[in-house]
Protein backbone atom coordinates (compact mmCIF):
# COMPACT_ATOMS: atom_id res chain seq x y z
CA UNK A 1 0.00 0.00 0.00
CA UNK A 2 1.48 3.54 -0.84
CA UNK A 3 1.43 6.41 1.28
CA UNK A 4 -1.62 7.95 -1.13
CA UNK A 5 -3.86 5.24 -0.55
CA UNK A 6 -2.67 4.65 3.06
CA UNK A 7 -4.00 8.43 3.51
CA UNK A 8 -6.79 8.04 1.43
CA UNK A 9 -7.90 5.36 3.90
CA UNK A 10 -7.63 7.19 7.05
CA UNK A 11 -9.72 9.53 5.36
CA UNK A 12 -12.60 7.23 4.84
CA UNK A 13 -12.22 5.58 7.91
CA UNK A 14 -11.88 2.49 5.78
CA UNK A 15 -8.54 0.51 6.83
CA UNK A 16 -6.55 -2.63 6.61
CA UNK A 17 -4.18 -2.27 9.94
CA UNK A 18 -1.88 -5.50 8.80
CA UNK A 19 0.86 -3.46 7.14
CA UNK A 20 4.59 -4.91 8.75
CA UNK A 21 4.90 -1.48 10.27
CA UNK A 22 2.13 -1.76 12.27
CA UNK A 23 2.59 -4.93 13.58
CA UNK A 24 5.82 -4.31 15.01
CA UNK A 25 4.60 -1.36 16.91
CA UNK A 26 1.52 -3.01 18.09
CA UNK A 27 4.20 -5.90 19.37
CA UNK A 28 6.53 -3.12 20.77
CA UNK A 29 3.38 -1.52 22.52
CA UNK A 30 2.08 -5.09 23.81
CA UNK A 31 5.38 -5.21 25.71
CA UNK A 32 4.66 -2.33 27.51
CA UNK A 33 1.17 -3.37 28.18
CA UNK A 34 2.62 -6.20 30.06
CA UNK A 35 5.41 -4.88 31.87
CA UNK A 36 2.36 -2.32 32.75
CA UNK A 37 -0.18 -5.11 33.75
CA UNK A 38 2.47 -7.17 36.13
CA UNK A 39 4.09 -4.24 38.08
CA UNK A 40 3.56 -4.38 41.28
CA UNK A 41 1.41 -2.09 43.75
CA UNK A 42 4.02 -0.18 44.99
CA UNK A 43 5.59 0.69 41.47
CA UNK A 44 3.79 4.00 40.81
CA UNK A 45 6.70 5.50 39.31
CA UNK A 46 7.39 2.77 36.51
CA UNK A 47 3.91 2.71 36.00
CA UNK A 48 4.18 6.62 35.09
CA UNK A 49 7.15 5.87 33.01
CA UNK A 50 5.15 3.28 30.98
CA UNK A 51 1.96 5.32 30.52
CA UNK A 52 4.46 7.63 29.11
CA UNK A 53 5.93 5.39 26.37
CA UNK A 54 2.69 3.63 25.66
CA UNK A 55 0.31 7.20 24.78
CA UNK A 56 0.72 9.84 22.82
CA UNK A 57 0.23 11.90 25.35
CA UNK A 58 -0.20 11.81 29.02
CA UNK A 59 -1.30 14.65 32.12
CA UNK A 60 -0.14 15.55 35.61
CA UNK A 61 -1.88 13.24 38.00
CA UNK A 62 -3.41 10.43 35.77
CA UNK A 63 -4.52 7.08 37.21
CA UNK A 64 -4.78 3.84 35.46
CA UNK A 65 -5.51 0.37 37.47
CA UNK A 66 -4.58 -3.00 35.78
CA UNK A 67 -5.50 -4.63 33.86
CA UNK A 68 -4.85 -2.56 31.21
CA UNK A 69 -6.12 -3.76 27.38
CA UNK A 70 -4.87 -1.65 24.16
CA UNK A 71 -3.37 -1.89 20.73
CA UNK A 72 -1.47 1.02 19.39
CA UNK A 73 -1.22 3.22 22.39
CA UNK A 74 0.63 6.03 20.09
CA UNK A 75 -3.21 7.23 19.23
CA UNK A 76 -4.58 7.76 22.76
CA UNK A 77 -4.25 10.82 24.41
CA UNK A 78 -5.66 11.73 28.24
CA UNK A 79 -5.99 14.96 29.97
CA UNK A 80 -4.13 15.52 33.40
CA UNK A 81 -6.30 14.33 36.46
CA UNK A 82 -8.42 11.45 35.28
CA UNK A 83 -8.70 8.06 37.27
CA UNK A 84 -9.38 5.08 34.95
CA UNK A 85 -10.26 2.21 37.27
CA UNK A 86 -9.22 -1.33 36.04
CA UNK A 87 -10.40 -3.26 33.24
CA UNK A 88 -10.28 -0.62 30.40
CA UNK A 89 -10.60 -1.79 27.27
CA UNK A 90 -9.15 -0.07 24.22
CA UNK A 91 -9.56 -1.03 20.47
CA UNK A 92 -7.13 2.11 19.45
CA UNK A 93 -6.78 1.77 15.96
CA UNK A 94 -7.71 5.49 15.27
CA UNK A 95 -7.92 8.20 17.54
CA UNK A 96 -9.02 8.27 21.21
CA UNK A 97 -9.01 11.60 23.09
CA UNK A 98 -9.48 11.45 27.00
CA UNK A 99 -9.92 14.72 27.86
CA UNK A 100 -8.96 15.92 32.16
CA UNK A 101 -10.87 15.16 35.01
CA UNK A 102 -12.34 12.10 33.53
CA UNK A 103 -13.75 9.41 35.74
CA UNK A 104 -13.77 5.76 34.66
CA UNK A 105 -15.44 2.95 36.19
CA UNK A 106 -14.20 -1.02 35.95
CA UNK A 107 -14.46 -2.58 32.43
CA UNK A 108 -14.83 -0.50 29.91
CA UNK A 109 -14.25 -0.56 26.52
CA UNK A 110 -13.39 2.45 24.14
CA UNK A 111 -13.72 1.00 20.84
CA UNK A 112 -12.29 3.22 17.33
CA UNK A 113 -13.14 -0.09 14.95
CA UNK A 114 -15.83 -2.10 13.04
CA UNK A 115 -15.83 -4.66 10.51
CA UNK A 116 -18.06 -4.44 7.28
CA UNK A 117 -21.26 -6.41 7.83
CA UNK A 118 -20.78 -8.48 4.03
CA UNK A 119 -19.10 -11.40 5.16
CA UNK A 120 -16.69 -11.33 1.39
CA UNK A 121 -15.22 -7.78 2.60
CA UNK A 122 -14.64 -9.12 6.46
CA UNK A 123 -12.83 -11.97 5.31
CA UNK A 124 -10.71 -9.73 3.49
CA UNK A 125 -9.51 -8.30 6.54
CA UNK A 126 -11.48 -4.78 5.79
CA UNK A 127 -12.16 -2.58 8.56
CA UNK A 128 -13.43 0.90 9.34
CA UNK A 129 -11.99 3.15 12.24
CA UNK A 130 -13.42 6.50 13.28
CA UNK A 131 -12.43 8.75 16.03
CA UNK A 132 -13.75 8.96 20.16
CA UNK A 133 -13.44 11.53 22.17
CA UNK A 134 -14.72 11.95 25.90
CA UNK A 135 -15.02 15.35 27.11
CA UNK A 136 -13.52 16.83 29.98
CA UNK A 137 -14.80 15.98 33.38
CA UNK A 138 -17.07 13.13 32.14
CA UNK A 139 -18.01 9.98 34.05
CA UNK A 140 -18.05 6.44 32.15
CA UNK A 141 -19.94 3.74 34.30
CA UNK A 142 -18.85 0.38 34.52
CA UNK A 143 -19.03 -1.73 32.01
CA UNK A 144 -19.79 0.66 29.55
CA UNK A 145 -19.14 0.22 26.14
CA UNK A 146 -18.55 3.41 23.60
CA UNK A 147 -18.62 2.68 19.69
CA UNK A 148 -16.71 4.40 17.34
CA UNK A 149 -17.14 8.05 16.13
CA UNK A 150 -18.91 8.54 19.35
CA UNK A 151 -18.12 12.43 21.32
CA UNK A 152 -19.31 12.18 25.37
CA UNK A 153 -19.78 15.78 25.71
CA UNK A 154 -17.77 17.11 28.68
CA UNK A 155 -19.19 16.50 32.45
CA UNK A 156 -21.66 14.27 30.72
CA UNK A 157 -22.91 10.75 32.77
CA UNK A 158 -22.98 7.58 31.35
CA UNK A 159 -24.67 4.72 33.38
CA UNK A 160 -23.00 1.58 34.05
CA UNK A 161 -23.36 -1.09 31.13
CA UNK A 162 -24.31 1.35 28.38
CA UNK A 163 -23.97 1.10 24.81
CA UNK A 164 -22.78 4.35 23.20
CA UNK A 165 -24.11 4.47 19.43
CA UNK A 166 -24.55 8.26 19.09
CA UNK A 167 -23.18 11.48 20.86
CA UNK A 168 -24.37 12.22 24.16
CA UNK A 169 -24.46 16.88 24.81
CA UNK A 170 -21.95 18.09 27.63
CA UNK A 171 -23.83 17.64 31.26
CA UNK A 172 -26.08 15.06 30.26
CA UNK A 173 -27.07 11.81 31.94
CA UNK A 174 -27.63 8.98 29.50
CA UNK A 175 -28.17 5.35 29.94
CA UNK A 176 -29.39 2.41 28.18
CA UNK A 177 -28.42 -0.05 25.15
CA UNK A 178 -28.47 1.84 23.64
CA UNK A 179 -27.09 5.21 25.38
CA UNK A 180 -29.99 7.80 25.14
CA UNK A 181 -30.15 11.19 27.20
CA UNK A 182 -32.00 10.72 30.61
CA UNK A 183 -31.90 14.19 31.82
CA UNK A 184 -29.64 17.51 32.05
CA UNK A 185 -27.38 17.57 34.78
CA UNK A 186 -29.26 20.10 37.09
CA UNK A 187 -29.36 22.17 40.45
CA UNK A 188 -31.00 19.52 41.85
CA UNK A 189 -27.71 17.56 41.39
CA UNK A 190 -25.44 19.87 43.65
CA UNK A 191 -27.81 19.08 47.03
CA UNK A 192 -28.38 15.18 46.59
CA UNK A 193 -25.41 12.91 45.68
CA UNK A 194 -27.44 10.03 45.68
CA UNK A 195 -31.13 9.03 45.05
CA UNK A 196 -32.30 10.82 48.43
CA UNK A 197 -29.34 11.53 50.06
CA UNK A 198 -28.59 15.32 50.26
CA UNK A 199 -24.86 16.13 50.49
CA UNK A 200 -25.12 18.17 53.64
CA UNK A 201 -26.96 15.47 56.22
CA UNK A 202 -25.16 12.16 57.50
CA UNK A 203 -27.34 8.90 57.19
CA UNK A 204 -28.75 6.92 59.89
CA UNK A 205 -26.56 4.41 61.35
Amino acid sequence: MNELERQKRIATGYLWMDTEEYLDHQAKVKDLMYEFNHSKPSETERRKELMHQMFASVGENVWINQPLTLAVGSTVTIGEGTYINSGLTLIDDYRITIGKGCLFGTNVTLCTTGHPIDPEERAKGGMYSFPIVIGDGAWIGAGAIILPGITIGKYAVIGAGSVVTKDIPDYTVAVGNPCKPLRRINERDKEYYWKDRRFDEQPEN
